[in-house]
């Protein structure tokens, strides 16, 4: 499944039939993709969705070093969408958007340009 909407839906639990959080997830989704152009990933000029019809491959091209992508833009919509009641997990995930974050930039920079031949 290559739609970010329906992918993020899908790690949250929800149903892709089922629609009315749709726009609440849509903004988190934005905001997560606004923090990943920040951290130069994505088109220059930015990424944002407005339904089912944007795809991970429309933000990534054929980049295949970038899947943690993926986890990051969950992990952020869980957050201010779906957030856990405790706080232990809460700090959990914010530990691993930071990481993911730390990871992500140095990716995007070309901090590990192994070649395979």
């Amino acid at each position: 499944m290559d739609s970010i909407l329906i992918s993020v839906k899908k790690n949250l639990g929800d149903e892709q039939a089922y629609t009315h959080f749709d726009p609440d997830i849509i903004t988190h989704i934005n905001s997560a993709l606004f923090a990943l152009n920040q951290l130069g990933i994505g088109p220059k000029n930015g990424f944002v969705i407005a339904g089912e019809q944007e795809t991970w491959s429309g933000l990534l091209g054929t980049r295949q070093d970038l899947e943690a992508v993926k986890t990051y833009v969950y992990l952020k919509v869980k957050l201010v969408f779906d957030p856990p009641q405790n706080s232990f997990l809460v700090k959990t995930i914010e530990d691993q958007i930071k990481e993911l974050e730390w990871r992500l930039n140095v990716q995007a920079e070309g901090g590990n340009n192994n070649e395979s031949n």
